[in-house]
């Protein structure tokens, strides 16, 4: 089944093979093996790549949920009665683990020395495809999350401010509305990001951006709004980073300000509850406001 769901993931023997760390004759072999015991055909084999069949790819949806178990089952037999020790895999959104990391890394190691993180940083589907799948313990990301599958913790509130050009008459001392905002100076990150969908739906807005264009961190953008190409929302949580630069001044919304909510979430299977929450704490104390 593990052999099944990495092909699955990488559509090529090779490549499963070597996330498996088997030769790629032993992962075709039990592959077969596997379609023999089941007396159903799972792949199609093609020079250069591998397909599913319907059946395969459901056969693979369930391995997963069975592997995830597995490894759930794993974890309460290896932390049962101790807090935080061994191996934590935690995902974290791109637009949080630059902010929030160095504040509760250390943290974390000064109090748990036992434990070793294991850092994952990409988009949230990403995140909860691989959370679902068993392939993280948990996952730092903005909520609301929409899955049966999870569980979650509210952490902090994260308010946005407006970045604009330093040179811009605005008073930074004043306050701004939604309806300020010009749509077509709005600067955000490429599709796939939460933080966009979120700008997008507080301004009201619609964004048709090119295809293959777009910036992958709030670096970026901020550095696109000193150049005085526009304007960006930004998390408070990234102010000390990305708020240095005097080309940029920060403005505040009226009330109510607008913010994402962060959270902890994990599968509700997992047996290691009292770690997240021991985490949660570690990251509420150190980045609520």
């Amino acid at each position: 089944m593990r052999y099944l769901a990495a092909l699955a993931e990488h559509r090529h023997f090779g490549r499963a093979a070597e996330a498996c760390a088997v030769t790629q004759p032993a992962l075709s072999m039990q592959i077969r093996e596997l379609e023999k015991d089941l007396a159903v055909d799972l792949v199609e084999r093609r020079p250069g790549e591998v397909i599913l069949t319907s059946a395969g790819v459901e056969v693979a949806r369930r391995a997963e949920h069975v592997l995830a178990a597995a490894r759930d089952l794993t974890d309460y037999a290896r932390h049962s009665g101790r807090v935080l020790t061994g191996s934590l895999r935690l995902g974290v959104i791109p637009t949080l683990a630059p902010y929030v990391l160095p504040q509760i890394l250390p943290a974390l190691q000064q109090r748990f020395p036992e434990a070793r993180v294991e850092l994952r940083e990409t988009q949230t589907r990403n995140l909860t495809d691989e959370l679902a799948r068993g392939a993280l313990d948990a996952v730092l990301l903005a909520l609301p999350l929409e899955n049966g599958e999870f569980e979650t913790l509210r952490l902090f509130e994260d308010p946005f401010l407006l970045a604009v050009p330093a040179a811009e008459a605005r008073d930074k001392r004043s306050t701004i509305d939604a309806r300020d905002i010009d749509p077509r100076r709005l600067i955000l990150l490429e599709e796939g990001h939460c933080l966009r969908d979120q700008a997008l739906a507080f301004c009201g807005a619609r964004i048709e951006t090119p295809s293959g264009l777009g910036a992958t961190s709030l670096s970026t953008v901020m550095q696109m709004v000193a150049n005085g190409y526009g304007v960006t929302l930004l998390p408070r949580i990234a102010l000390p980073v990305e708020a240095r630069d005097a080309r940029v001044k920060m403005l505040r919304f009226r009330a109510p300000e607008p913010a994402r909510q962060i959270g902890l979430a994990w599968r509700r299977t997992s047996p290691r509850k009292a770690d997240f929450a021991a985490l949660g704490k570690i990251v509420r104390e150190q980045c609520a406001a």
